[in-house]
């Protein structure tokens, strides 16, 4: 049987924007759909499904341009490769293609795994563009007239759009923090709801630094929350300007679009790893290879592909990746950590 409504149909881009909206669960579990086998049905953050959404219009403009004949994204399907070693071929960097791979494998339902599944080119770090030597952007970004934000950023390590919902509330002093830890502690384990052990978890989490003042980060990527330490000589004006701004606005009306904010924070970043690491050649060889019954190092993280055999403390790469809202200590190595 045909449509009952010949008269109206739906374009490849609506029929798109329906199949990624339709996956929009934001503030659930993903490790509970990951357990349950339903992860790759469903979009767990705002930020990953605008660049999905921004990523497949390119897609639905190419079937639009070279393959008009195809009115339906399954009938588009066969051409998804094809559009990706296009990229390639234009000389997009590998993350690029990664991300483009990802969104249409989420707009398809294809996982990395499948044989069906594009293999973009290797990522390495020396590839990575993004905050590194000189960009056309910064001509027309004046440091001199920017220095509060830069000092502000290499001191709380905060993302563009976290800078840009920080308000007066959002100080919180060590004191604060402890007492509200104290608070939740009353509350017998058997009894904690799982929001009350999460935020437990979070507070605990500032007994990793030294710092008395943190920000709190009420919405970071993923939706996650934390606390970040106010670190550096310039702690003194940081704190000062969140406290003079009343609880409910802004501390900074205006973040510069040609601010470098992700090169200030692995500014902050390298500044806590070397804070907190320890000297390579002083962590304890405490495990035992069992295959060549050798002694190694199991709190050694030894890099690869272009920075083969770089080695750096894990312990302190798990304390730099908490300040900054990420969950594994590989992404601080490949896009933090600098000039050691």
């Amino acid at each position: 049987m045909g449509r009952k409504n010949k008269a109206y149909f739906k374009d490849l881009h609506q029929q798109a924007y329906d199949r990624l909206t339709g996956m929009q669960a934001f503030g659930e579990s993903k490790k509970e759909a990951t357990a349950h086998g339903e992860e790759k049905y469903k979009i767990y953050s705002f930020n990953t499904y605008k660049s999905y959404w921004k990523h497949t219009k390119y897609f639905i403009k190419y079937i639009k341009e070279k393959h008009p004949e195809c009115t339906t994204l399954k009938s588009a399907k066969k051409y998804a490769n094809e559009w990706l070693q296009t990229r390639v071929d234009q000389g997009l960097s590998a993350w690029t293609v990664q991300l483009e791979a990802k969104a249409l494998g989420k707009l398809y339902g294809i996982s990395p795994d499948d044989e069906n599944y594009f293999k973009p080119p290797k990522r390495n770090r020396e590839e990575i563009k993004r905050s590194r030597g000189d960009r056309v952007r910064d001509k027309h970004f004046s440091k001199t007239n920017n220095d509060e934000l830069i000092k502000f950023c290499r001191g709380t390590g905060l993302r563009r759009k976290e800078l840009q919902e920080l308000r007066g509330k959002d100080l919180v002093p060590r004191a604060q923090i402890e007492a509200e830890i104290s608070e939740l502690q009353k509350i017998p384990e058997e009894q904690r709801a799982p929001s009350v052990t999460k935020r437990l978890e979070m507070l605990q989490d500032a007994r990793l630094f030294p710092e008395e003042w943190f920000i709190h980060v009420r919405n970071g990527k993923g939706g996650r929350e934390r606390l970040s330490p106010i670190i550096g000589k310039n702690a003194g004006p940081i704190i000062e300007r969140i406290t003079d701004t009343p609880p409910e606005e802004k501390v900074w009306q205006h973040v510069h679009n040609c601010a470098d904010i992700h090169g200030y924070r692995a500014e902050y970043a390298t500044a806590i790893y070397k804070a907190h690491a320890r000297a390579i050649e002083e962590i304890p060889y405490d495990r035992v290879n069992r295959g060549t019954g050798r002694r190694y190092q199991s709190e050694v993280y030894t890099c690869r592909k272009d920075e083969a055999g770089k080695k750096l403390d894990k312990a302190a790469m798990l304390i730099c990746s908490k300040a900054l809202g990420h969950n594994r200590i590989s992404v601080v190595a490949d896009n933090y950590i600098r000039g050691l």
